[in-house]
């Protein structure tokens, strides 16, 4: 293994995890993934994982870094391995490739592979079937070995962004350290900062009360992978196709949701819970899904700021569906942990199972998937005539914009050639939307490199011929 600038040439990895045992069937297809036309896919996904650690989240300067990195599915009699050329050194210690980023590694070809031969043309799956989307998320999970009958609801989906200060992480890590005292497991997006944390503690709380065991599940997707690599902690990773099934499954897989203080992206993740808290059938059923929003003290303006948002674009209505806990880990934990009871009793009437929740009930329009295009966010619907429920879809839509364009490569190389995203929308929520976006960028939350951070997107009302509020 040659090593030179910050990488390894010709390293020979095997398999690790769920891919021990394989048919020449299924090798095969795995090399037709990484030779033809997923190949970029692939390529991009796996540099993600062997990056771990890195400190950029800017997906396409990460790519440009590693170009020459190659990565090449070599079929043997006993299944498959890995020849990788020009990878980051950082994912080697003495010549071999550390265990979690080689797990880590071989999920991607996991998941890559099965939806690319078992989902995409499938005639067993509608992807445009609101029922069939929600189908082919359990498949994706039961392949990958995250689905546990027999286990009483424990899983702790904890939101929050990746460029936060120390306090707000310190604080991650003592709620998370809270949780896994109570025995209870975490999900997160798997990458660095808020999503770190609860995981880093909840590892502490399961060693001290002698839990052996203890899942620190990463739900990621290819768009944002490069930018936020799963964290070493993580010690089940599964990739979903986008970002909307990403967020789905998070609200299937998960029991609890605990929100941290974050940017674009943990707005984009609150707008998608609330779409379903207030969809009518959720209401109707008084399904229990409990959301907290908390951080440490210096985080209470930026709660009064995200409160005052969700209040002037959604409605009191929307205030009702979460409770916001300032500085206070135990009182956090004890409500996810009271919070959970009633999951477990009103799932146990119902039938419905402890490790997917099938009864949720999700409005196509969250489902769909999203491409933020320049022509597709000057389009969304911001305006207040529509439902809460539905409205909160395309306001998810906007965020999930910013969010490509800040971190996501081909988002970058859009706002590059094109320029900022524009949205246009009513002033009652033009307004809410533009002070918080300013607070983002004031706070440093937008990207790790916050000093030399350029807005992807610029905001305008109805009005005709109005100005630019607040990008620049």
């Amino acid at each position: 293994m040659l090593q030179q600038n910050g990488k390894v040439d010709g390293v020979w990895v095997t398999p690790a995890g769920s891919l021990d045992v394989l048919s020449r069937l299924e090798v095969a297809a795995l090399r037709r993934s990484s030779q033809g036309g997923l190949y970029g896919l692939v390529r991009g996904c796996a540099l993600a994982v062997l990056n771990c650690g890195s400190e950029l989240d800017d997906a396409k300067q990460i790519m440009e870094q590693f170009e020459d990195f190659e990565l090449e599915v070599v079929q043997e009699e006993r299944g498959i391995r890995l020849h990788l050329r020009n990878a980051p050194a950082a994912a080697f210690v003495d010549g071999e490739m550390i265990q979690g980023i080689r797990e880590h590694l071989f999920a991607v070809l996991r998941d890559v592979a099965y939806v690319q031969n078992e989902i995409i043309g499938s005639p067993g799956f509608d992807l445009g079937d609101p029922a069939g989307i929600t189908d082919v998320i359990f498949q994706i999970a039961r392949n990958a070995h995250l689905l546990r009958r027999g286990e009483a609801p424990d899983m702790v989906v904890c939101w929050g962004g990746h460029a936060i200060s120390d306090s707000e992480y310190s604080y991650t890590k003592e709620v998370g350290y809270q949780l896994g005292l109570r025995g209870l497991n975490i999900c997160t997006g798997c990458g660095p900062g808020a999503m770190k944390g609860p995981m880093k503690g909840a590892a502490v709380g399961h060693a001290k009360q002698r839990v052996s065991g203890g899942r620190y599940l990463g739900i990621t997707e290819p768009g944002i992978i490069v930018a936020e690599p799963p964290n070493p902690i993580v010690n089940e990773l599964v990739i979903m196709p986008d970002i909307e099934k990403r967020l789905e499954a998070f609200i299937r897989l998960g029991h609890a949701l605990v929100v941290f203080p974050g940017g674009v992206g943990t707005l984009e993740e609150i707008l998608f819970a609330l779409g379903v808290l207030l969809h009518p059938d959720n209401r109707g059923m008084g399904m229990p899904l409990p959301l907290i929003l908390t951080g440490p003290a210096c985080c209470e303006a930026y709660f009064r700021e995200v409160d005052g948002f969700i209040e002037s674009a959604l409605g009191s209505e929307a205030r009702a569906c979460y409770r916001v806990i300032i500085d206070d880990s135990v009182a956090v934990a004890h409500a996810v942990k009271e919070s959970l009871q009633q999951v477990e009793v009103w799932r146990r009437q119902r039938r419905d199972a402890f490790y997917y929740n099938w009864s949720l009930a999700l409005d196509p329009a969250l489902q769909q998937p999203f491409s933020p295009t320049h022509e597709a966010m000057a389009a969304l619907d911001l305006s207040t005539s529509q439902p809460s429920h539905k409205r909160v879809a395309d306001l998810r839509r906007a965020f999930s914009g910013i969010v490509a364009g800040n971190v996501k490569e081909q988002g970058i190389r859009a706002v590059e050639a094109q320029g900022p995203f524009v949205l246009r929308g009513d002033p009652a929520l033009m307004a809410p939307l533009d002070r918080l976006l300013r607070m983002f960028v004031e706070q440093g939350r937008m990207k790790l490199a916050a000093e030399s951070y350029q807005p992807c997107y610029r905001i305008l009302d109805r009005q005709p011929g109005a100005e630019a509020w607040s990008s620049d």
